[in-house]
């Protein structure tokens, strides 16, 4: 990926902040999603927004899956932006919500996390099963490592459910970008603007089952390691931050992929360390990395100002359009 950030927009922080909050997302009419609540295997449900379209024809279209990012969801900025990209290619697109996610707390005692392949499994198995066309997906930071967990622990059987793959600024290696988002600049904007939102929803997931995890423990959180020690972890079955950061991560997996996948990290996201991502020799054969010097955290602003964020979605969706 050739890419070069605006003048206007120096450093890592930059680009991803004014991404997120100031930029255009679309090009076209503003994507419209329809919700669909698939009842998951253990009586839970998640939500899938569809892609509105006016394309009536009936010809199988290409998929394009979104798995957002750490408190993500369909309205995120690259979830609209990826919407718009693949309506242009004439694409259906689909936005799974991690559970929890979607605006309704889940029922089970559980959330998601970074390495929850099994989930991603069900999910994309689901969405190849009612389709007649090719299904493709992009994890975005989170979702991305979560991905990429699964196609490694898939190998070569992941390509009877997906033509291709890509994951954008994901933390690959998370006991790295672990400590990356806990300390300075990073721990002050990132880590708060989480946590405002993941310590409420864990507190209803108390609620909901009592007893779950230490309350006071939660409540003294001041960084992802302390959140992920009391809640995610626990929950999902890892002893502790450590073990999860460890089990999760997706870079000592990437030499077992083997469907066409697209690893994208720029070299100055500020969650992400250049010094933690992988290079060609771990990645294996089927693994094409792209590391722009530029572009923040799944930020890549494009010129003219006010500048748009399409040229992620339209590097993202050109990769898995030549594996169609």
């Amino acid at each position: 990926m050739n890419y070069a950030a605006p003048w206007w927009l120096p450093g890592g922080n930059l680009q991803t902040i004014w991404a997120a909050l100031q930029s255009r997302r679309f090009l076209g009419p503003q994507p419209v999603f329809r919700r669909e609540r698939w009842t998951t295997p253990d009586e839970d449900f998640v939500d899938v927004d569809w892609l509105v379209t006016n394309d009536a024809t009936p010809e199988p279209k290409p998929l394009l899956v979104v798995f957002h990012g750490l408190e993500g969801s369909s309205a995120s900025h690259y979830a609209e932006a990826l919407a718009d990209a693949a309506r242009e290619r004439g694409w259906a697109c689909a936005i799974p919500h991690f559970r929890g996610c979607s605006g309704e707390i889940n029922l089970a005692p559980r959330a998601y996390h970074s390495g929850d392949f099994a989930e991603i499994d069900w999910i994309l198995r689901r969405f190849a099963e009612q389709r007649d066309g090719p299904v493709m997906a992009v994890g975005i930071s989170l979702g991305g490592n979560a991905l990429m967990r699964w196609a490694g622990e898939m190998g070569a059987e992941a390509r009877q459910v997906v033509g291709g793959i890509a994951s954008v600024c994901s933390p690959l290696d998370l006991a790295a970008s672990g400590w990356a988002i806990g300390r300075g600049f990073n721990r002050l904007v990132y880590t708060r603007m989480f946590l405002k939102t993941m310590v409420p929803k864990a507190l209803q997931k108390l609620e909901q089952h009592p007893g779950l995890f230490d309350r006071e423990r939660l409540l003294a959180a001041r960084d992802l390691y302390a959140f992920d020690d009391v809640f995610t972890a626990p929950l999902h079955g890892f002893k502790n931050a450590d073990d999860y950061w460890s089990r999760a991560s997706a870079k000592p997996h990437l030499h077992r992929i083997a469907v066409p996948a697209l690893a994208l990290n720029a070299l100055n996201d500020p969650f992400v360390p250049a010094s933690s991502l992988p290079q060609a020799s771990e990645a294996g054969p089927h693994v094409t990395l792209w590391q722009p010097a530029q572009g923040g955290h799944v930020g890549f602003p494009s010129a003219p100002f006010p500048g748009h964020v399409r040229a992620m979605p339209d590097a993202i969706t050109a990769f898995l359009a030549a594996q169609l």
